[in-house]
């Protein structure tokens, strides 16, 4: 779980269009948000800053040659990385470029508490693109196990829900969930992390 600190906290949400929520909550929260909401307001944090840096199509290369724009200046106190959906469409031959500029931000991140969030699954309509997605979450587990960063598994949880991996109730588009779908990401995030859940809002 998360360690809360006494003082104001800064956490900076880094990750793509899945993390910035553009277009498909249709005008509704996105997971950040919603992250935010619980943070700031029901658990009475309410000098903690939270920044989504999410950038719509970006991958883990992306979001390292960014860092400093990104994440470092914000010098978080929690940073949570949500990639691999993009990276996933270079297949098995771009795993380990994923792996590594996903471990050059977490160190590069030391004094941070790192979270790791594994891709969401995506709709049978969208495997061909992402076929390999399942290597990019094992990737992001094995680099939690290696960091000691916290790890929120978003592919486990969606799977027990919809085991044929057909989670269109939770989702606008093959990849991309919808509110109901932030949602979810929202409450196993902040479960996961030991916060609890939202509210009834």
């Amino acid at each position: 779980m998360v360690a809360l600190s006494d003082n104001p906290m800064t956490w900076v949400m880094a990750g793509d269009s899945i993390t910035q929520a553009v277009y498909h909550t249709h005008g509704a929260r996105g997971w950040v948000e919603h992250v935010q909401e619980r943070v700031c307001w029901q658990l009475d944090r309410l000098t903690d800053i939270v920044v989504n840096s999410g950038v719509s199509a970006w991958k883990a290369t992306d979001v390292l040659g960014a860092y400093d724009f990104l994440i470092g200046r914000f010098a978080p106190d929690v940073l949570s990385l949500s990639l691999g959906t993009n990276d996933a469409r270079a297949g098995l031959d771009g795993v380990k470029g994923f792996r590594d500029a996903m471990r050059e931000i977490i160190d590069r991140s030391a004094g941070a508490q790192i979270v790791l969030h594994t891709p969401l699954v995506v709709s049978h309509a969208g495997r061909a693109a992402r076929a390999e997605l399942p290597a990019y979450c094992q990737a992001v587990r094995e680099l939690a196990e290696e960091t000691g960063a916290l790890l929120v598994d978003h592919e486990a949880h969606w799977l027990a829900e919809f085991p044929d991996g057909e989670a269109l109730a939770w989702l606008d588009d093959p990849a991309h969930p919808n509110a109901a779908g932030h949602l979810r990401m929202a409450n196993h995030t902040l479960r996961t992390l030991g916060l609890g859940e939202l509210t009834e809002l």
